[in-house]
């Protein structure tokens, strides 16, 4: 199996990235990049994707190229399993960084013979990983865990990581713009994302729908991303807002890439989009209720972090769904909260583009 074993050692081999296929965390991976390229200049870094998350690629520096595969969640698939495998052989890598701690992110690059396989103990991987990592729920964000894999074997963890990075070019921003047929008249622009994974995580629609009627008013374009799921909150929104405002949710993330890059600021929940938003550099102001801000904001600074101001005692509680049923963490951030801190990132970036 180990064919490419000979070349383990080269200089110019190149290295294969199993990120995590949230977005957010995905976005968050270009750290990993990052330290893999000042620690190897010369080895080429591809990134296994899936067909959602491989835009985000082709704007990340350093990346090489991206391996798209949706292999299923919830089953091991040992066809497509073994597609995979047989994809990664051809490429002939030397060394793989597994960031998943489950058995199936492992399997294929062990079928591909791939030499060197780095990633943490988790789900008896003994054998599928051979540069074997422990520690793991010691660390407890997850930049500190997926960054570790990319250092030596007991090197201490940085104090600041590199900052994930998305260039987008202007260009290409602009002419999707056309494409879209949105207007290029000179207004701000401020991009909503109301989705979130979990309805604990999102800000009410209403509240969203009040910000964009106040924003509507103040003669602001408003945007509202996300996927085909948040469809119906993006009509809600739209419809507080009047013509001032498009529903720009799509399957294809490339979409919200292009939209964050031009928008003057964006206010998202914490979820996939607060990421690209913050690594496209797009004043960014995140809402955070059930999350910590500390554990799972962006390492690229924000505008603003949104948090209630009333004394919540179960927050943060990192749940899915409210437990007690009341919300308050989200429901008690008001649209008077938030109006002024958009104005504010609004002041340094009046136009689009």
């Amino acid at each position: 199996m180990n064919h490419n074993s000979n070349i383990s050692a080269s200089v110019d081999s190149a290295i294969l990235v199993v990120p995590y296929m949230w977005i957010g965390d995905f976005v968050r991976c270009h750290s990993v990049i990052k330290l893999l390229k000042a620690r190897y200049p010369k080895r080429p870094i591809d990134v296994l994707a899936t067909t959602l998350c491989a835009p985000l690629l082709d704007y990340m520096p350093g990346v090489r190229k991206a391996i798209v595969c949706d292999l299923p969640r919830k089953r091991l698939a040992l066809r497509q399993q073994s597609a995979l495998a047989k994809r990664l052989s051809s490429e002939r890598y030397s060394q793989v960084l597994v960031m998943p701690r489950t058995w199936k992110s492992a399997l294929a690059p062990f079928l591909a013979g791939i030499p060197e396989r780095t990633g943490f103990a988790g789900e008896v991987r003994f054998g599928l990983i051979n540069d074997l990592r422990f520690g793991e729920r010691k660390l407890p964000r997850m930049i500190d865990r997926c960054g570790a894999l990319a250092l030596p074997k007991g090197t201490a963890l940085p104090i600041d990581w590199p900052l994930p990075e998305l260039n987008v070019p202007a260009a290409e921003a602009a002419e999707w713009r056309t494409k879209q047929s949105l207007p290029d008249d000179g207004r701000p622009v401020v991009a909503f994302a109301p989705g979130a994974v979990g309805p604990s995580k999102r800000w009410p629609v209403d509240s969203y729908a009040e910000l964009a009627r106040e924003l509507s008013r103040e003669g602001i374009a408003v945007w509202v991303l996300g996927s085909p799921n948040e469809s119906p909150l993006a009509a809600e929104i739209v419809r507080a807002a009047g013509p001032a405002a498009h529903d720009l949710t799509s399957p294809n993330l490339r979409n919200a890439i292009m939209a964050l890059r031009l928008a003057s600021a964006a206010v998202p929940n914490d979820s996939g989009l607060l990421h690209v938003a913050a690594a496209i550099g797009t004043p960014t102001i995140g809402i955070f209720g059930p999350t910590s801000p500390w554990l799972w904001a962006p390492l690229n600074p924000l505008a603003a972090i949104i948090e209630t101001k009333t004394e919540v005692p179960c927050r943060p509680c990192h749940k899915p769904t409210c437990r007690l049923l009341h919300h308050r963490c989200m429901r008690d951030i008001s649209m008077a909260q938030l109006l002024p801190v958009v104005r504010r990132a609004l002041g340094g970036r009046n136009a689009p583009g």
